[in-house]
């Protein structure tokens, strides 16, 4: 097996009357980014403890370049991961706690310098830590991950605390990891941030994994068919339209014009439609779905903890 590679196979965790992991199985492969979402309670950093050896499975295993984290020589020239951002020691400086670290492998003080330049941490590196915000502590986290510039790399929630300036960039360095050949999982809430980074996607609900699959892939599955129709004849457009074995709700009404939406024919169809029933109409939009409807769908019989919709107070 390529040691850039995660290979986690039918994981069964119990926390007392709590199942965590139902049979987990995936693969993360060199290369790419694959995001690892879900709702709360899906399992999630149950499986990346599990594959780091800080949870033991009651079944299944958990593989990093072909053998478990507890066989590894040197672990973090293995894998590097970023699972608690606020796990340091606040009185030490971003520098000497890398350098601690980086001690504790066998690894160059150099080694320091270059992550805390990747992770753009220079200007900040001999303050102490305690007086870091939660995305420079983000940055702190990855540079330690990066230290033994490891084939593997595990961020949970790495986009969290960062401002406008710091996503880009995490953009950007994810991108380049996996472009230079590593495995990246990252787990994230963040879906518009997963959407513009990562080539594929784990999604997982109760334990198990729901869907193993591209994230282009994912969305071109997801609502593909609905179009948006903008027209001041309503009712004609609506007649014809479900005439021709179309699904068709109001979407908006707003000063007159009729948004429509539509499901069960193409873009295409309905624009010869209207046109040959005389219908007027502004614009025919085929829908394009984002990654977090995608995922909404996906994943709506699997979250645990729902809210319940907001009602207006009464008066």
């Amino acid at each position: 097996m390529n040691e850039a590679t995660i290979e986690v196979a039918g994981l069964r965790k119990r926390f007392g009357p709590t199942l965590a992991l139902d049979g987990m199985t995936f693969t993360v492969f060199p290369g790419q980014v694959t995001g690892f979402v879900g709702p709360n309670g899906a399992g999630k950093s149950t499986t990346m403890r599990v594959i780091l050896g800080l949870d033991a499975p009651d079944a299944g295993h958990a593989l990093i370049g072909g053998r478990p984290y507890r066989d590894l020589r040197r672990p973090l020239t293995q894998v590097g991961a970023l699972l608690d951002a606020a796990a340091l020691q606040p009185s030490r400086t971003a520098r000497n706690h890398l350098l601690w670290l980086a001690h504790s492998q066998g690894l160059a003080a150099r080694r320091v310098d270059e992550v805390i330049a990747q992770a753009g941490l220079g200007k900040a590196a001999r303050r102490k830590a305690g007086g870091y915000s939660l995305g420079m502590r983000q940055r702190l986290g990855i540079a330690a991950a990066l230290l033994g510039d490891p084939p593997v790399l595990m961020l949970d929630e790495p986009f969290n605390g960062m401002d406008p300036e710091g996503i880009v960039w995490m953009r950007g360095f994810l991108a380049s990891l996996a472009a230079g050949g590593r495995a990246v999982l990252v787990s994230s809430h963040l879906m518009s941030e997963l959407q513009e980074t990562a080539g594929h996607l784990v999604i997982v609900g109760r334990g198990q994994v729901i869907a193993d699959t591209s994230v282009a892939d994912l969305i071109a599955s997801t609502s593909a068919d609905r179009v948006t129709v903008r027209t001041s004849a309503r009712w004609e457009a609506i007649t014809v339209l479900s005439d021709a074995g179309a699904s068709v709700a109001d979407a908006d009404t707003a000063a007159g014009i009729g948004l429509l939406t539509v499901s069960g024919l193409p873009a295409e169809r309905i624009v010869a439609l209207l046109a040959a029933g005389k219908v007027a109409f502004s614009e025919v939009t085929a829908h394009r779905p984002t990654l977090e409807e995608a995922y909404l769908e996906l994943t709506r019989d699997a979250v645990e903890y729902r809210a319940e919709a907001a009602q207006e107070a009464v008066r």
